[in-house]
């Protein structure tokens, strides 16, 4: 996400509360702080320091120790409320469910993401074990009724201030189930509420056209509703293509050659790509998760208007956003496939808890457990792992550095690239690069 840093800190040197992160942690962990200009900033300027500041953060956020910080959060909690200049008071915050009902709870302006999560759950007589099945969304509601997901509101986010500082009644917040494996299913449908909040979602995405259904499952589904059988309802969505998938605005993408329209959907462990090449044909692939050897968020300007000549305020130029990820193709052969949209950042959210989760059931936990080391901040790694910078929050599960020394020996002839396609000076550093320890344990016989 970008965060919106008070015009104070953009002004200023490096942050009292930054100091002293890097005073606990060391300088070798905390990310080199933006240097300040000694002469008055000019507002193209300030502009820029805004961005550095703003890539600073979400490089201290994405490192599982320092975005556990209290102190780094509590910065963050600052800054959107000085930023908005919204005082700490009791309020009114409406969510949405998939159903198009709303929600009215009584939050502090000040309640982080989970606080409001746990009001919503007690409103709802969720069950406390269910909670973290389930997530808060941002999304935007187009004229035609259509439904983009800007992101995931995340653990030290402020909704009440997220939400007000966008000024528009066409953003709202969601209550999504956030995990992508139908076997949880089966826990959420054993209570009454959960059950409810997972039919209305598989309904909507039906109505949507994210799942596809045939003539005659549209029928079984038309039976199972008028009978109230919500369970058989969901079990036969279970059956469906893109069951569970989120999916994207179109998109641009330079697979499989550049120029090509996409609609991405996440799901099952995968990006599925609905592309439409230059020659107007239409092909639909999919990418696994397991097959992604690490990924990357970029981020530039595109000058707009008038603002054609160098650096300039962000009201005259576009942020451009990509996703970009290694593939292996086949044995031996990596691929970089660039996306362009700005749903970037949700697209590597969605790749990040599908690895997430499938780490946690290796080694054999569970959603729970997931939520637990995620607050925990635990992020202990194998002394083998490989050098790519991995900001998962979870423990790699057990295993020996023979399983990935395998790894390295079969992809030794392939070293860890760049993008090619972009040569932006705003480009995030290799550093920044999203190892993926689900890669880590791929085998021949995945090939």
């Amino acid at each position: 996400m970008h965060f919106s840093i008070p015009e104070t800190e953009v002004r200023s040197g490096e942050n009292g509360s930054t100091y002293v992160i890097k005073k606990e942690y060391g300088s070798n962990v905390v990310p080199s702080f933006p240097p300040k200009k000694i002469f008055t900033l000019t507002p193209t300027e300030v502009e820029q320091r805004r961005e550095q500041l703003e890539k600073y953060m979400q490089a201290v956020r994405q490192d599982p120790l320092l975005g556990a910080s209290d102190l780094f959060n509590s910065f963050l909690r600052k800054a959107q409320q000085e930023t908005q200049q919204i005082p700490t008071e009791e309020v009114a915050l409406d969510i949405c469910l998939s159903n198009g009902q709303k929600v009215t709870v009584n939050v502090l302006s000040s309640d982080q993401t989970e606080d409001v999560l746990d009001v919503v759950a007690t409103k709802l007589d969720l069950p406390e074990d269910l909670v973290a099945y389930f997530s808060l969304f941002l999304v935007h509601e187009g004229e035609d009724g259509g439904l983009t997901f800007v992101r995931k509101l995340q653990e030290f986010e402020l909704p009440y201030v997220s939400i007000t500082s966008l000024h528009s009644s066409q953003f709202h917040i969601l209550l999504r189930k956030s995990y992508w494996d139908t076997v949880y299913d089966a826990d959420v449908m054993d209570n009454r509420v959960g059950l409810n909040l997972l039919y209305a979602q598989t309904v909507s995405d039906i109505e949507r056209g994210w799942i596809l259904v045939t003539k005659d499952q549209r029928r079984q589904l038309k039976s199972l509703q008028e009978k109230g059988s919500k369970k058989e309802f969901i079990r036969l969505g279970q059956t469906l293509k893109y069951y569970g998938y989120i999916k994207f605005d179109p998109c641009a993408t330079d697979f499989p050659e550049k120029g090509c329209q996409v609609i991405v959907g996440a799901g099952n462990n995968e990006l599925n790509f609905h592309v439409k090449l230059p020659n107007e044909q239409m092909k639909e692939g999919s990418f696994k998760v397991t097959r992604m050897r690490c990924w990357r968020v970029t981020s530039s300007q595109v000058p707009i208007a008038s603002c054609t000549n160098g650096p300039c305020p962000s009201a005259k130029c576009d942020v451009k956003l990509e996703l970009a990820f290694e593939y292996l193709m086949s044995k031996d052969r990596l691929r970089w496939v660039t996306i362009s949209s700005q749903q970037a950042i949700m697209m590597s959210i969605c790749l990040q808890s599908m690895v997430d989760e499938l780490m946690v059931k290796k080694s054999g936990g569970g959603i729970k457990k997931m939520l637990r080391k995620r607050h925990n901040g635990s992020t202990q790694r194998p002394d083998c792992q490989q050098a790519v910078k991995s900001p998962p929050l979870l423990d790699s599960p057990e295993q020996s550095c023979e399983q990935i020394i395998k790894l390295s020996t079969k992809l030794s002839s392939v070293s860890l690239r760049g993008i090619s396609a972009s040569n932006s000076a705003n480009d995030v550093g290799a550093s920044d690069f999203h190892g993926n320890y689900a890669f880590e344990g791929i085998g021949d016989d995945d090939l």
